[in-house]
């Protein structure tokens, strides 16, 4: 019997800063987060999306960090959420395909003289800008946290804390107020 499953090339995973190595931003995030952007690729590949987007970070995020769950305020909260981020492939999500998701999070024009630390991101080829900063925010809070790498718990505070991304559309759509669920995540940090 042969198997009906149609076969799908392999497709390169979209790379958000370039090479992996331990220079790399990649190198400073803990497996679970790791995990996260591992899997946000495969979902955009599979949904036929150009770049990962903050819903896709949030989707993978909520589906594979338990930390992250917890911070929800309860089950029906996070079924709801999760009920909206798999709708997107063929429900509201519909009209963001094809387009750039660009919440003005990162300038579109940088002076790496006056912003280095966002320069390697220039070349974030497959990466909405918003999943860019969010990622960037995430290394940033470990970073006021006093550690090297950053969690899951980083990136939905980051997520959270851009108004103006998907992944809060999202989380508007399910009923979560995203300030409060930044706020419960940077407080789930000193715990």
């Amino acid at each position: 019997m042969q198997n009906r499953t149609p076969r799908i090339p392999e497709q390169p995973a979209p790379n958000p800063v370039g090479p992996h190595g331990p220079d790399s931003p990649e190198a400073r995030f803990t497996v679970e987060l790791a995990t996260v952007v591992t899997g946000a690729r495969r979902r955009a590949l599979r949904d036929g999306d150009r770049q990962i987007d903050t819903a896709h970070l949030l989707h993978s995020l909520v589906e594979s960090d338990p930390e992250v769950r917890e911070v929800f305020d309860g089950g029906p909260q996070l079924a709801k959420v999760l009920g909206y981020l798999v709708q997107r492939s063929i429900g509201y999500g519909l009209r963001w395909q094809g387009s750039v998701e660009d919440s003005g999070a990162v300038p579109v024009v940088r002076d790496p003289a006056r912003d280095p630390v966002r320069e390697p991101a220039a070349g974030a080829e497959g990466w909405s800008p918003s999943a860019v900063a969010a990622m960037e925010g995430a290394l940033h809070r470990a970073d006021l946290r006093g550690e090297w790498r950053a969690r899951g718990l980083d990136l939905l505070a980051a997520l959270a804390a851009d108004g103006e991304c998907r992944a809060v559309e999202v989380l508007s759509r399910a009923g979560v107020d995203a300030r409060w669920l930044g706020e419960r995540a940077e407080a789930s940090w000193w715990v």
